[in-house]
């Protein structure tokens, strides 16, 4: 056997050498500075994984090869990842105040935004970049700040740049922390963001959480039936925790499940991320379009949460906006951490969850929109 197959030093190209770095970049920044390291952690091992040279991983029966087959390929993990987000999730914040289901609606802005700009660049009026329509629409869905949806809609719509979409949508969902802070400081000013809202509204009773979910999935399912598999998962997962009779399964859905899922999915995720198909201008424009989504879908949630403190009589603090997007539950702390920043006694994050719930269900009906869509508009 050559030496070189026995080496992977002899192999190691610049690529690989420069995706190694970004591993262990994304390691640091979980481990270190504790940035979502349930996210980074596992994508970072992943690249490392994938990116060792000779290491056969990410090929045939490989390792990595196998759980992108079965748990990505097959939209398997996203489902089950929504049982377990849906148990999960207290829904009571949104039930509770009703109208951050628009602070929700109005983040998903950065959908739309970001698949006409990268229609623009693709097949529509520049034509720099390779990306047909259906490419264009599956990179808009970063703009959900949903791992999982994104997943699922890139995998359906068979784009061939479904790993870099997933991987943007998880890397950029994991930095919530950093990109969104700027944004929401200069978006709003400081007498904006002191605002302080009081921590209760209307108690939501039991009959109406358990009810929530089940009407929910009725009326996502006949509205957009595409996003029934994402909103019938998630919704499952909440009744598990809203029934009050099946304890053991939401638990254990809300651990085991969503645990072993995540290691395996992050894995996955960073298997994507090979040097040779990932270096590509192609790709690199997604990361950068990943970030215009994050911050569209920020910026219009904050807008939103602007128009709202006004016709409340300056009651509602806008930083809560921010949350709208899907990104949940980090956006919520990063609302609650710069509205603390600016008033100590300022505590938004029952108000922010609210809307981060309700960006979550928006960005799963989002989905199911773009998929019914896609065959009327070129796909």
């Amino acid at each position: 056997m050559p030496q070189g197959e026995l080496l992977g030093i002899l192999a190691l190209t610049w690529q690989a050498a420069a995706m190694l770095v970004i591993a262990c970049g994304l390691i640091y920044l979980g481990i270190a500075k504790e940035v979502e390291p349930l996210l980074l952690v596992p994508i970072g091992a992943g690249i490392l994984l994938a990116n060792i040279p000779l290491g056969g991983l990410t090929e045939g029966h490989g390792f990595l090869r196998l759980i992108r087959t079965f748990g990505i390929e097959t939209e398997l993990f996203p489902l089950l990842i929504f049982i377990g987000v849906g148990a999960m999730i207290d829904f009571g914040s949104m039930l509770e105040r009703p109208y951050t289901v628009l602070l929700g609606a109005a983040a998903q802005f950065g959908i739309f935004g970001t698949f006409f700009l990268a229609y623009l660049f693709g097949d529509g009026l520049f034509g720099l970049f390779d990306f047909s329509f259906t490419d264009a629409v599956s990179i808009g869905i970063i703009g959900s700040a949903d791992g999982p949806t994104s997943i699922y809609v890139s995998t359906v719509l068979g784009t061939k740049y479904a790993p870099a979409i997933v991987v943007a949508a998880y890397s950029y969902m994991a930095l919530v922390p950093i990109i969104q802070p700027p944004i929401m400081r200069a978006l709003t000013t400081k007498r904006e963001r002191g605002v302080v809202m009081p921590a209760r509204s209307a108690r939501v009773s039991q009959r109406t959480r358990i009810l929530f979910p089940v009407v929910t999935i009725v009326v996502v399912g006949l509205i957009a039936p595409k996003a029934t598999p994402l909103i019938g998962t998630l919704m499952f997962g909440n009744l598990l925790r809203e029934s009050g009779v099946l304890e053991r399964l939401s638990l254990a859905a809300q651990n085991e499940l969503a645990n072993i899922v995540t290691i395996l999915l992050g894995l996955a995720v960073g298997g994507m991320m090979v040097a040779e198909e990932f270096l590509r201008p192609e790709t690199i424009m997604i990361f950068a379009m990943g970030v215009v989504a994050f911050a569209v879908g920020t910026a219009a949630g904050l807008v939103l949460g602007k128009i709202m403190y006004l016709l409340s009589g300056k009651q509602i603090n806008p930083l809560i906006g921010a949350a709208g997007i899907s990104a949940f539950p980090m956006s919520a702390r990063v609302v609650q951490k710069v509205g603390l920043e600016t008033n100590p006694h300022n505590h938004l994050l029952m108000h922010a969850a609210g809307a981060n719930t309700a960006g979550q269900i928006a960005s799963v009906v989002a989905g199911g929109a773009v998929l019914a869509l896609v065959p009327f508009f070129g796909g």
